[in-house]
């Protein structure tokens, strides 16, 4: 019974974390009540450029995601989105950072335009963008940082929007290997 219980409670603690993947299509920006805005990725890159850390911000700037937004002005898009696509809320949540949550939080410069950014994998950064907050990890993971514990949990999450189940009917169709597309994204981890 304490074995069928105990596994029981995990089962339902990954449920409800794959769920909530679902419906939010990225990291989300609260931890109970508290709610976070977007700083966006040039924020980000203030800190995150040095080529000795990484530079993640480069990954990011050559990268797929960083043009994501752009996709959704194309003829193709429209056609999809049965209207502008880049007011699509359904076209929005894949393709840029921030869909959906409110936008009073937000750092005046951020731009969802800028497509899918730093955000919405790391959660919204605006109380733990602080140097000092961020050189601590616990503090930083209690004001919003999202790090994930393992290459699972990233799956998970990338394929809320690259699984093709999970794209609307009609969406061009483009094989999601995520060993190999995680591969020109992944990133080293900061320094610390």
């Amino acid at each position: 019974m304490r074995y069928n219980m105990k596994n029981f409670f995990s089962l339902t603690i990954i449920l409800s974390f794959t769920v909530s993947l679902f419906v939010y299509a990225e990291a989300p920006n609260f931890i109970g009540d508290k709610k976070f805005g977007y700083v966006g990725a040039e924020k980000c890159g203030m800190c995150h450029k040095k080529d000795a850390d990484g530079n993640q911000l480069k990954v990011w700037q050559e990268s797929k995601h960083a043009k994501a937004f752009e996709a959704l002005k194309t003829e193709s898009a429209t056609k999809l989105a049965g209207g502008d696509a880049t007011k699509s809320a359904a076209c929005l949540k894949c393709h840029t950072t921030g869909a959906g949550a409110d936008a009073s939080l937000n750092d005046a410069k951020f731009n969802p335009e800028n497509g899918v950014q730093c955000e919405a994998c790391h959660g919204a950064g605006s109380e733990y963008k602080n140097m000092k907050i961020m050189k601590d990890r616990k503090a930083a993971v209690e004001n919003g940082l999202v790090v994930w514990a393992n290459e699972g949990e990233i799956q998970v999450m990338c394929e809320t929007c690259h699984a093709t189940k999970n794209q609307p009917e009609g969406h061009p169709a483009a094989e999601f290997k995520f060993a190999d597309n995680y591969a020109k994204i992944a990133h080293k981890k900061p320094v610390k």
